[in-house]
């Protein structure tokens, strides 16, 4: 697996965690918002950061994409 890809993977289980969601329901969330997408462009910058910071920035991108 690639770290992206790992990566990817940590960020939807964090994300899960967080949120109390099944990991069908975190993925439906990610498809919708294109939050994979998004970690993959950024995933340079992001992974250097703590999870709870991603799950923020992950909430603050969804809340972004919400208002579109």
């Amino acid at each position: 697996m690639s770290n992206t890809a790992h990566f990817k993977v940590f960020c939807l289980e964090r994300y899960k965690n967080e949120h109390r969601l099944t990991g069908n329901e975190a993925f439906q969330i990610f498809k919708e918002y294109g939050v994979l997408d998004y970690l993959s462009s950024f995933y340079d910058v992001l992974h250097s950061f703590g999870e709870k910071y991603i799950v923020s920035d992950i909430d603050e991108y969804i809340a972004s994409r919400q208002t579109v």
